[in-house]
């Protein structure tokens, strides 16, 4: 168990830096979107690039922070089955979920992916768009994404278990009732 968890601990510390430079996409989405439109509107020059550019960013965000808003235990839950429990049932929904739902879907997800990015990448697949950019780097996005938040369920499989048989304490997020 003390190995798993140790290789837990490795991913959350990937995925605590690859959601860093996802927080700080979000600053350079804001500042091209602001240089765009000040120069778009000032001095009329623009250009689909710098559309495009954060339209990458935007996927970015999402699909690099997933892995990140999960090891935050921040995702998405059904509140009715979820919030009134104890904190060893929420626990057991925790592990039950990234078990039958989480892991099939990514996996099927980045599965699916990998081909689109490997077709354009070979391809070296350019925007119609006039000025636009080279489209594999945000199609790598989506099977690296996936496999940030496969890594990451199974770190959160792994944490779930060792709280269930004791090798570690539940931290204070499965302790308190959620509002």
């Amino acid at each position: 168990m003390e190995f798993l968890l140790g290789a837990s601990r490795a991913v959350d510390w990937i995925n605590r830096w690859v959601g860093r430079f996802a927080a700080c996409c979000v600053l350079l989405a804001i500042l091209i979107s602001a240089g765009n439109a000040v120069s778009r509107y000032s001095l009329g020059l623009s250009s689909n690039a710098w559309l495009e550019i954060q339209w990458y960013l935007f996927g970015a965000i999402f699909m690099l922070g997933a892995a990140y808003t999960l090891k935050m235990n921040e995702h998405v839950r059904v509140d009715l089955l979820y919030g009134g429990r104890s904190p060893r049932a929420r626990l057991w929904i925790d592990l039950a979920g990234h078990i039958l739902f989480l892991m099939p879907a990514v996996v099927i997800l980045g599965w699916m992916c990998w081909p689109l990015f490997v077709e354009s990448f070979a391809h070296n697949e350019i925007s119609s768009n006039a000025g636009g950019l080279p489209r594999w780097p945000a199609k790598l996005l989506l099977p690296l994404g996936f496999a940030l938040l496969a890594l990451q369920g199974l770190a959160e499989i792994v944490k779930r278990i060792a709280m269930l048989t004791g090798h570690l304490e539940p931290s204070v997020a499965y302790a308190k009732p959620l509002q």
